[in-house]
Parts: C-alpha cells; sequence; structure tokens
C-alpha cells in the first residue's frame, strides 16, 4: 500500500481536511490549558460575599486562653476529623460490631488507612466506607460521615454515650444504610463553612473538601476574621478590634438571631446555606415560624430557642439572651451550680422572685435551681436503637422551657433530705 508524507501542502489541497485539523488543534489548545490551571488561591476560604477565613487558629496569637478553652467545647467539637483522637466508640473485638440479625452485622475496623464500617452478610463482606467525619462532641454521641465523589453519606452505625456502645443511627431504619445524604444545611450548624460546588438545586450537593471548615468555631459567631487578623497584625497598637463583629454589641434579636439559627427548630432557608452570617436577620434568611406552640408541642433538641422564648423568664425581661446563662467560649456542660448562680444572679436581692424553697431550706436549694425548673427530657427527635432492643432509646437533652416542674421538685427534694446537712 503506498504511503503519503503528512505535509503542509498536501493539507492545503483539502479545505476540510484543513477546518477539522485546525478545530482539533484549538480543542488540543484548550484542554491543555484547562488541565494545566492551577488553584490560584490554595488554601484560601472565602464565603459568599467573597469575605476570607483565617482559621481560628489566627486567633490564638492575641486571644490564647479564650481559644484554649473554646477547643474543649461542643461548638467547636461538633465536627471533626475521624481520628482516634476524636473518635469516641470502641475497636476492640469484641466491643466493635452492631448485629442487625443472626446475618447481617456491621464491624468498626481499624485498617492501613483509616477506620471503617464495614457490613458483612453471613461472614462475606459486602460494603466498607471509611470514616472521614465525625460529627458531635460525644456528650449525647456521634454520627460518622464518609466522602464519595464530592458528596457526604452518613454512616449507618452512630455512637452513644449513655450507653457507651455503638447503636443504629438516629431516624434509620432496622436495616444497614450507606446512603444517606448529608447537605449543605445540615453542615450549616455543625461546621463553620462548606463551599458547594454543585450548581443550586441539584441534589445530592457537592462539597469542595478542601474548603470545609470543621467545627463551629470562632468565625462563626464573629464572621470571617482575615482582614481582622490583617489589620491587626499590622497595627499592633491598636486596641479597637477592627473588621470583626463582637455580638456583645449586637441587638438582643440579632444575639437571638445568631443562636436561633441552628437552635431554632427546622428552619426552611429561603438563602443558600452559609449566607447567614453574625448581625442579620433570620427572617430574610429563613422561613420563620412566628407562631407560639405549646411547650409540650415543642422538642427539646434543636429548638430551645422557641422553648427559651415559651418561659416567663424570658417575658418577664427585655435582655436575656442565651448569653445571660451561656459562656460559648467555655466548656460549661454539666456544671448546674454555675448556672444557678447565674439564675440567682436576678432571682434574688429583690431583683425578680425567690425561690420560695429558701424558707424552709435555706439557700442549699439555690446550689441546683437547673434539675428543678429546667430538667433532662426524653428527645422525640433523636433515638437509637441499642443491640438487642425492640424500642428506640431517646437522648435525654436538657429542657430550655424554664418553668416548675412538681415530679422533678419532689425528686429533688427527696434527694436533698438523703444528705446529710451541713453543720
Amino acid at each position: 500500500m503506498a504511503t503519503y508524507p503528512f505535509t503542509f501542502k498536501r493539507i492545503l489541497k483539502y479545505p476540510r481536511t484543513v477546518t477539522i485539523v485546525g478545530l482539533m488543534a484549538i480543542g488540543v489548545l484548550v484542554f491543555s490549558k484547562c488541565s494545566d490551571k492551577k488553584d490560584e488561591n490554595p488554601g484560601v476560604i472565602e464565603n459568599a460575599s467573597g469575605e476570607r477565613f483565617a482559621g481560628s487558629a489566627s486567633c490564638a496569637g492575641c486571644h490564647k486562653d479564650i481559644f484554649d478553652h473554646h477547643l474543649k467545647t461542643a461548638h467547636y467539637l461538633t465536627s471533626r476529623p475521624a481520628t482516634a483522637e476524636y473518635i469516641k466508640g470502641s475497636f476492640e473485638a469484641g466491643k466493635n460490631a452492631y448485629f442487625f440479625n443472626a446475618s447481617v452485622v456491621v464491624e468498626m475496623e481499624k485498617r492501613s488507612n483509616g477506620f471503617y464500617q464495614v457490613e458483612y452478610f453471613r461472614d462475606q463482606q459486602k460494603k466498607a466506607k471509611r470514616f472521614d467525619i465525625v460529627v458531635g462532641s460525644g456528650t449525647m454521641g456521634q454520627s460518622y460521615l464518609y466522602w464519595s465523589d464530592h458528596k457526604l453519606f452518613q454512616l449507618p452505625i452512630t455512637y452513644f454515650t449513655a450507653a457507651d456502645t455503638w447503636s443504629n443511627s438516629p431516624g434509620f431504619p432496622d436495616k444497614v444504610v450507606f446512603n444517606r445524604v448529608i447537605t449543605s444545611r445540615c453542615l450549616e450548624c455543625h461546621a463553620t463553612y462548606a463551599k458547594t460546588i454543585s450548581d443550586p438545586g441539584i441534589e445530592p450537593e457537592r462539597f469542595d473538601s478542601t474548603r470545609l471548615i470543621l467545627g463551629v468555631d470562632c468565625e462563626k459567631c464573629h464572621g470571617p476574621a482575615a482582614k481582622h487578623v490583617d489589620f491587626q497584625s499590622a497595627h499592633p497598637n491598636e486596641k479597637k478590634g477592627q473588621f470583626i463583629i463582637n455580638p456583645a454589641s449586637l441587638s438582643r434579636q440579632q444575639n437571638l438571631d445568631l443562636c436561633a439559627s441552628c437552635h431554632g427548630g427546622r428552619l426552611q432557608k429561603t438563602q443558600p446555606s452559609f449566607s447567614f452570617k453574625v448581625g442579620d436577620k433570620l427572617s430574610d434568611f429563613y422561613i420563620v415560624d412566628t407562631t407560639a406552640p405549646k411547650p409540650e408541642n415543642i422538642d427539646v433538641h434543636g429548638n430551645q430557642y422557641a422553648l427559651m422564648r415559651a418561659s416567663k423568664c424570658f417575658r418577664m425581661t427585655q435582655t436575656l439572651t442565651c448569653n445571660t446563662c451561656h459562656n460559648t467560649h467555655q466548656r460549661e456542660k454539666g456544671q448546674t451550680a454555675l448556672f444557678s448562680q447565674r439564675c440567682m444572679e436576678c432571682h434574688n436581692n429583690g431583683h425578680g422572685s425567690d425561690c420560695k424553697l429558701t424558707q424552709s431550706l435555706g439557700k442549699v436549694i439555690t446550689s441546683n435551681c437547673i434539675d428543678c425548673h429546667m430538667p433532662l427530657q426524653p428527645s422525640k427527635a433523636i433515638a437509637v436503637r441499642l443491640q438487642g432492643e425492640e424500642q428506640p432509646v431517646a437522648a435525654m437533652i436538657r429542657s430550655h422551657y424554664v418553668s416548675i416542674y412538681p415530679d422533678e421538685t419532689k425528686r429533688i427534694l427527696l434527694e436533698l433530705k438523703k444528705e446529710p446537712r451541713k453543720k
């Protein structure tokens, strides 16, 4: 067969060939440019408004004590990388399995490249997915997420703190499920920022894992801080913080809206996730329920704001906010005496109503206002199925409806009577 040299002259004899070759050359050039394109700002994370995050570690230079304490809070620990430091459950043989039935089991396994939840059917591996993100500080429990094609999914097994064991994840059916999708709205309350890279309305959403700030950290409540850090570093003698938001300077409703964005029930967003920022008006970003539901119809999980608003304590003052009782920079979980002191700042010395039981029991009763007036109650929304249990076990969560609970009062009084009186 004769062969012909591939020359420019020969190509010019065939105009159609010239067109095709030209288009191919352009395509190759464009593709090579795209494939060679680098991330113009590697490591830089900006919100939708173009405000740049500094990372909470940058706060430590000037606010080391606050920063160090914040690292121990449930807010900061609400999402972390899935490492041995943060995963609470056991991987020890005999403690690392959850049986759905005699044939199906999910085992928690440590492998060379991470921790895995592995589904077995009659001792044959069916599916294995890695722990990538821990969700939950471990105060109540932890759930776990894994990455797949820039999408996030929840793993089927959860750690339940009250029983110190693995359980079926809350709301999951009584079978192995690996496909529960995690949305940007989920991340909005368990992370400081997550960049969505899928088009609006496309489900499941896809995220840029390199532009994800885990934990609810400093910049969630003070705003993106890169401009602040740059300015203060260049002007170390400037004592007034610039380009940063101090929630203490905001109005009562602005402070309440900030907390309510995650503790105000199941809000339906009207703007993209992570659009709402500290200082914004909640109703500009979410459909807000303006009705006043009865406290008994409000779940103790996730809607502390509505319970607080229904409380007489809240209604009788113009200043009470979440921050009146909570120092978000400190881990204060379980310190009932500390919280009771904050109650007494209003409920003594002629300010507000005094506890009537102080007349018979003295000041000892004022060391635990919390268990009497804000008892632990079972959540209707968060319940897990423990190994071998037919009925789900509800998480016990502190009610934020401050009221009189006669049964709780009786229980506390019985406990006080058992304790020896201090002379």
